[in-house]
């Protein structure tokens, strides 16, 4: 993990001032947002209060009006449960126990009816602790992927739509705790800084700094207006854009799709080092986020003149998924649409890893299930309990191979 000097961090906080809207800033924002300096982002952390005045000084430069509930600024207090089956309160009162969370929210007034929200969370793990993947010392989670690469594409949309494309306002949010449950998200709903009947439709982007080579970029809440799939597809001229209708799913999207907000949440897919110390800047690839901001520049530009979008309620996928009592201890790659589930991680000390099952090995058969796809793998998955043992098939570079697992 690099490790930037203080002097350095107070340098990027200047470079504020000399802010060039003529050109794009992603990758110093990420390097910014994903230093060891903010320890991890945690939300109500000074780590959090310094990513935040970023963020606004990011806001202020590119000549944004301020639209939090204290300029730029939106506070948020909450008091954690211990009970994660129960739903967090927000409270008015700063006491024993209670977090205060800040939003970053930023206006661009075109004087249109309708305004177009676009946000991403900018909050992570801290040092660990619940939500952490990481097995060992206490460390920082930089959150680089998850998600000051969604932060930074959302700033340089900022600057890009700054006088273009002026049927609609802009709001831009950088939302905080998102890892304790969509709580930023949730909490600006109830308390939007702008009418909630005027907002056209929202755009969350939420890991798109791992494109990988065959471009797959999942595009999550396509069925939520009737516009969106067309649109999608008729910009697309670089992508293997992979569309999942659901609006609902573990990002801060889902906050505006249940008040009826039509959703769209780019994603390019989970790797081996979510949620862990190793998610840093040096990893990611800054041209393909470049890219994935043309792509929603576009799509933006294409849906202009449409007037308000049609809301349309979708599936919810979440409510479909199965209940696991065991786990095989990989990281699935969910931008694989062939046939199976392909690994694209493994853990260590758990079954796929004494099975000697590999990176990029696609699960075709668990049990007496066969493996078609992510929903067939989860079913198969639960219908195993601890202490059961079975027989796994993947297919490794073409070739079929049978292994022993014991969960």
């Amino acid at each position: 993990m690099k490790r930037l000097t203080t002097i350095l961090f107070f340098i990027l906080i200047v470079s504020c001032n000399n802010f060039d809207t003529t050109k794009s800033h992603i990758k110093d924002d990420v390097v910014f947002l994903a230093q060891d300096e903010l320890n991890g982002r945690e939300t109500g952390t000074e780590g959090e209060q310094k990513a935040a005045e970023f963020i606004a000084n990011r806001f202020k430069e590119m000549g944004l009006e301020a639209k939090g509930s204290n300029g730029f600024y939106q506070d948020f207090t909450f008091k954690p449960s211990s009970d994660p089956h129960q739903e967090t309160k927000f409270t008015s009162k700063n006491e024993d126990g209670t977090i205060t969370g800040t939003n970053v929210v930023a206006f661009l007034d075109n004087n249109a009816e309708n305004t177009i929200v676009i946000g991403a969370h900018y909050d992570h793990l801290g040092t660990g602790g619940e939500g952490s993947l990481h097995r060992g010392e206490k460390a920082i989670h930089n959150g680089a992927d998850d998600n000051a690469s969604g932060v930074a594409v959302m700033l340089d949309l900022a600057r890009k739509l700054n006088g273009d494309f002026t049927n609609n306002n802009y709001l831009f949010i950088a939302f905080s705790g998102e890892e304790k449950g969509l709580l930023g998200s949730n909490y600006f709903t109830k308390n939007a800084t702008v009418d909630m009947n005027t907002v056209n439709y929202m755009i969350n982007m939420d890991m798109v700094g791992r494109l990988k080579e065959d471009k797959s970029l999942a595009v999550h809440g396509v069925g939520s207006s009737p516009i969106f799939s067309q649109t999608l597809m008729s910009n697309n001229t670089d992508f293997n854009v992979l569309k999942k209708e659901s609006g609902v799913g573990p990002s801060d999207h889902t906050s505006f799709y249940l008040n009826d907000v039509p959703v769209l949440h780019f994603f390019t897919g989970q790797h081996a080092d979510y949620h862990k110390p190793s998610d840093d800047s040096n990893l990611l690839n800054y041209e393909g986020m470049e890219a994935i901001s043309e792509y929603i520049y576009t799509i933006i530009s294409d849906l202009d003149d449409n007037g308000k979008l049609t809301f349309r309620k979708t599936k919810n996928e979440s409510e479909e998924v199965p209940r696991f009592k065991v786990a095989l201890g990989v990281i699935p790659d969910y931008m694989f649409d062939g046939k199976g589930m392909r690994i694209d991680g493994v853990s260590e000390d758990k079954p796929a890893q004494k099975a000697g099952l590999l990176k990029g090995d696609i699960v075709v058969k668990l049990g007496d299930s066969l493996v078609t796809d992510m929903m067939s793998y989860m079913r198969a998955l639960s219908s195993f309990e601890k202490g059961n043992e079975t027989k796994v098939t993947v297919d490794r570079n073409g070739e079929q191979i049978e292994a022993d697992i014991k969960f």
